[in-house]
């Protein structure tokens, strides 16, 4: 009999737990463990931050899903992994003891640094969260009464771009349904060296489709930005060279801003030598095992992976669904093989596929594999993008609701697409 908790229930955190539990033995046990009772779908926050979903359209009560699977699930926040004794210390007091742990908690976000920043002590909004989301809707309805310049973009040591360039272009298609665009001039400040990068070096044409998009709808871009700091209705950018050198000051007036912020590790990971890096995200092997502790694996946005390369302002690199599906699956069939009593041999194919929706069209890309170089390196822009984000919310969601790990027309269509989940 093997114990496996699942710390997480976000996007890796149900994919690792629907496919570790298809994957056990009825003598086997598997704990979910979240601070949320919900799983939010977070693509869907930039909708959700212009009033064009509600928080009951994207959030799904997990007590269920899991109940039916047979999964025990602890909606409590865990307090501190104590990897020395196999167990973690949850945020009411108890203790729970694993054989093997998937840590899929994703990130904390980091708004210290840049005085002003953030949704709550600062002046900028966030959709990184869906309760941030919620923030950002309440302020977009009192902007779109009195509009004014607009400040979109990320700030320095971002890995996650695509909210940032859906949001702008969201945003600029709800004001021009509400015929108010004229009156509202957008700039889009990103740490990245070029519109498009995406924390990846770009994928396929993804520099000239979203350039050519920003120019088609009048956002202007400031790119190699340093934020210095956000006051009530000003943001103060530090404009880079190639060296990394300061070459112009920007002061943006705005009436509304959202900007991303950086990830750390939560404070649960965070100092545990040889589990986490110094910014508290988990170190793993090819196999979504940590080198040290070899019966904790981790999944998504909580793992550490270090830049593409080096840009004159600091990047990171994102985690997208897929690459978080692809990971959960390995860390699966991997403790499976170590309760066997087998080594692990199933690797995550690391592939990103994007769809980044810009409120009436959008933009899709595949890089396989996500780090370059690559053996499909593709991106394609059309409304058919909008639609079939729309169409994978809900399919995500159904999924979510039945506790499925993988339907079988899934994997029928991403191997049509030449897209592997796993690597063996």
């Amino acid at each position: 009999m093997a114990h496996i908790i699942v710390l997480g229930a976000g996007l890796g955190g149900v994919a690792a737990a629907f496919e570790m539990k298809d994957l056990l033995t009825p003598e086997d046990s598997l704990i979910v463990v979240s601070n949320l009772p919900v799983y939010q779908f977070a693509p869907s926050n930039p909708w959700l931050a212009v009033g064009w979903r509600k928080r009951e359209d994207i959030e799904v009560p997990l007590a269920p899903v899991y109940e039916k699977r047979g999964i025990h699930f602890i909606p409590t926040g865990c307090k501190k992994v104590l990897p020395e004794k196999n167990c973690l210390e949850l945020d009411d007091g108890s203790i729970l003891n694993y054989d093997y742990l998937i840590i899929a908690t994703g990130p904390s976000l980091s708004f210290d640094g840049i005085e002003g920043f953030g949704p709550e002590a600062g002046y900028a909004q966030s959709i990184c969260r869906l309760d941030h989301a919620e923030k950002a809707w309440a302020k977009w309805q009192q902007f779109v009464s009195d509009p004014g310049p607009i400040v979109v973009g990320a700030a320095q040591g971002v890995s996650c771009f695509g909210p940032a360039y859906e949001f702008a272009l969201i945003m600029d298609a709800d004001l021009r349904e509400r015929k108010i665009r004229d009156r509202v001039p957008m700039t889009f400040v990103t740490p990245e060296p070029y519109i498009g990068h995406m924390g990846l070096g770009g994928v396929g044409d993804t520099k000239g489709l979203l350039e050519s998009k920003f120019r088609e709808r009048s956002i202007r871009w400031i790119c190699n930005a340093r934020i210095k700091k956000i006051e009530p209705d000003n943001l103060v950018v530090s404009e880079v060279d190639e060296n990394g050198n300061e070459k112009k000051v920007h002061e943006l007036e705005f009436q509304y801003s959202m900007i991303m912020p950086p990830f750390l590790g939560v404070s649960a990971l965070r100092d545990i030598d040889g589990l986490v890096n110094q910014k508290g995200f988990v170190l793993v092997d090819p196999y979504q095992r940590n080198p040290k502790f070899k019966n904790i694996f981790a999944v998504g946005v909580c793992v550490a992976i270090p830049p593409v390369e080096s840009t004159p302002v600091p990047v990171g690199v994102p985690k997208t669904g897929y690459m978080n599906d692809s990971m959960a699956s390995a860390a699966a069939h991997n403790i499976r093989e170590l309760i066997a009593g087998k080594e692990p041999s199933h690797l995550p194919s690391l592939t990103a596929v994007c769809l980044a929706d810009f409120g009436d069209r959008g933009v899709a890309f595949v890089a396989m594999p996500q780090i370059p170089p690559r053996n499909v390196n593709w991106s394609s822009e059309g409304k058919w993008v909008h639609l079939a984000k729309i169409a994978f919310e809900k399919y995500y969601l159904r999924k979510v609701k039945k506790g499925i790990s993988e339907p079988f027309y899934e994997k029928y269509v991403f191997k049509f697409l030449g897209i592997q989940k796993l690597k063996s």
